[in-house]
């Protein structure tokens, strides 16, 4: 059986990463220097369905999936006093690079998931979209991502 938290570590490590802003698991992320939650903008990173069947007869639990939602979170800050579309789907855009492939077509994704002891092979992003009212205090923008993961040999 695959262990999560270290896939969740690195995915929570490439969204920011990739983003430049903070990632936090499961809550609002939290600034280390000052034990504050930070500002948006943000990402919250959802650990959601996981399948260690690699749909083989003689699975040995070393294959699997895991699911997990990110949200793009845009929200007020000194100049404006809610969140903006733009900056929300900025973050999205940034966000999505977990599945870019590399641009000279090449085999893999332009951006590694390292994950000690697991191989990430496969990656899939599926996007139910975004709040539907611009006039939130908080705005937010929603990618689930799908991993097919193996046992590093």
């Amino acid at each position: 059986m695959l262990d999560r938290r270290p896939v969740t570590n690195a995915l929570a490590q490439l969204l920011a990463t990739l983003t430049g802003k903070p990632v936090g698991q499961q809550t609002v992320p939290l600034n280390p220097a000052t034990g504050k939650p930070y500002l948006p903008p943000y990402t919250l990173l959802y650990s959601l369905d996981r399948d260690n069947d690699d749909g083989t007869l003689a699975d040995a639990g070393t294959a699997g999936t895991a699911d997990y939602q990110a949200t793009f979170v845009s929200g007020p800050n000194a100049t404006q006093q809610q969140g903006t579309e733009e900056q929300v789907e900025w973050l999205a855009d940034k966000g999505r690079a977990v599945v870019a492939r590399p641009p000279d077509g090449s085999h893999g994704f332009l951006h590694p998931l390292t994950i000690p002891g697991i191989i990430c092979y496969h990656r899939t992003a599926h996007e139910p979209g975004a709040t539907s009212d611009a006039n939130d205090a908080i705005i937010s923008y929603v990618i689930r991502f799908r991993l097919y993961l193996e046992a590093a040999a």
